[in-house]
């Protein structure tokens, strides 16, 4: 295995190499292998593509090319395509407001949700509460999971439309929840949002296995290049049940201006906004193609393997007094988790390292991690331990005209703002994970300056 990787990163990312770059920000973006690039450079050199809403030679030629990547997305996701249909957006956040601005919401539904979920499924809810649903969040433990769903997820009246929403694999802390979910919450009355953005860069997803109704991605997590196109996944049957509150360019079969009239196209084009990314859509079979090449389950193994090696790395860390240095948010075992790991830097004092002080020191040293709250503010409020109170007093006192997130964390007691999150993905190799424990050694007995230290939330859950 170690050969594959060795081999695979020598043949498709020396730029890492070459630049010194130690690359852990694959929950951001994931990186392109060089074969992809010059794959899609063949196609664009020797192909002529024009606009595919026509029946010119161009037109045909990028239609053909934007239908092979449905099919290869169908085949890839193994999903049946008398099932599923493929509706191309910029990034899984676009697939993901055409649900919100699209789902038959009402009085009487309920969009029910985990609490840890990207920032773009939170947004549905405004979407939802405009037309009179309910909003509920399910809470998580201290490993930052989301537990006993069988007690909190309540039956609903299928006579109105719900919605049940989590995501496959946090991009807060790794954890990966449980795909049976989506089949306890049809059993009680739930349509569901499955979000596998940070799920499918590195495990195998069978839509013959599970059935959401809605399952959205953004193809440069998964395999770099190219950016700007994502993708839904959708249910025929949940075609009928949407709403479109716009139509424009190729969504629609028929316009009248003077009799205020459209007839919208009755299949996932109908849902995709003018003219799609035809050029960037034809790197997505080859991205894919890479992915399977190598082997989803190979890559599973490797990203497991060297997350389980840089865990167990982080929690040995601890400073002269015996205190640990790692703050760590989500499980400390390797069961039902992925390749992400977030945490924060204890002092010796037993206060926290201001997540801006580590980022400039890595960046310094050419390591590439993430610090914030990773676009995903419910698993950062169990994870800092917010206090409810607290929070409505900051939002309700603050000067919304001036807001910064310092002066919400002054507000909160000096509480943590922010994390770092190291992900690994395809490429990473032994090396990264040694260069950045080596770096996160040099805070070790480091006291910083008054004014970059956070106060330690309730210890109780962290490095247990």
């Amino acid at each position: 295995m170690t050969t594959l990787f060795d081999d695979l990163r020598a043949a498709e990312f020396s730029r890492l190499d070459a630049g010194g770059h130690v690359y852990l920000d694959y929950t951001g973006g994931g990186l392109y292998g060089e074969s992809q690039i010059r794959a899609h450079s063949e196609v664009l050199l020797n192909q002529v593509l024009g606009n595919p809403h026509s029946q010119s030679p161009t037109s045909l030629a990028s239609t053909h090319n934007v239908n092979t990547a449905r099919e290869r997305i169908c085949q890839f996701f193994d999903a049946d395509p008398q099932e599923y249909e493929v509706i191309f957006t910029l990034n899984a956040s676009g697939a993901l407001k055409l649900i919100g601005e699209s789902y038959p919401w009402g009085a009487g539904s309920t969009y029910m949700m985990t609490a840890d979920n990207h920032n773009s499924v939170n947004g549905i809810r405004e979407f939802a509460k405009a037309r009179g649903a309910s909003i509920k969040y399910l809470p998580l433990n201290r490993e930052l999971r989301a537990e006993n769903l069988e007690a909190l997820l309540p039956i609903v009246d299928r006579s109105k439309p719900h919605l049940f929403a989590f995501p496959a694999q946090s991009n807060f802390s790794g954890v990966k929840h449980c795909l049976d979910w989506v089949e306890l919450a049809h059993q009680r009355g739930y349509d569901v949002l499955l979000d596998a953005a940070a799920y499918v860069p590195t495990s195998r997803l069978s839509l013959r296995e599970i059935h959401p109704d809605f399952l959205s991605v953004s193809f440069y997590k998964m395999f770099g290049y190219p950016t700007g196109v994502g993708a839904l996944l959708i249910r025929h049957e949940m075609l009928k049940k949407l709403h479109r509150p716009w139509f424009g360019g190729g969504t629609v079969q028929f316009v009248s201006a003077q009799q205020h009239m459209h007839l919208l196209a009755t299949s996932g084009e109908g849902y995709e906004d003018g003219t799609v990314n035809y050029l960037s859509i034809a790197a997505i079979p080859t991205g894919l193609d890479f992915l399977e090449r190598i082997g989803m389950d190979n890559i599973n193994a490797h990203v497991t393997e060297l997350t389980g090696l840089l865990l167990g790395e982080l929690l040995k860390l601890q400073h002269s007094n015996g205190q640990p240095l790692i703050a760590l948010y989500g499980p400390p075992n390797m069961h039902m988790r992925g390749g992400t790991l977030a945490f924060n830097l204890a002092t010796p004092e037993g206060t926290l390292v201001e997540a801006d002080v580590i980022e400039d020191r890595a960046n310094a040293e050419n390591i590439s991690v993430r610090t914030g709250c990773f676009c995903n503010p419910g698993a950062a409020e169990f994870a800092f331990q917010y206090l409810p109170d607290d929070m409505y007093r900051c939002f309700t006192t603050l000067d919304l005209d001036q807001f910064t997130v310092q002066q919400f964390s002054t507000c909160m007691n000096d509480m943590p703002i922010g994390a770092v999150r190291a992900s690994i993905g395809i490429a990473t190799n032994e090396q990264d994970i040694q260069r950045l424990v080596n770096f996160l050694k040099t805070f070790i007995d480091f006291m910083p300056t008054a004014d970059h230290i956070w106060r330690m939330p309730s210890v109780d859950g962290l490095n247990t």
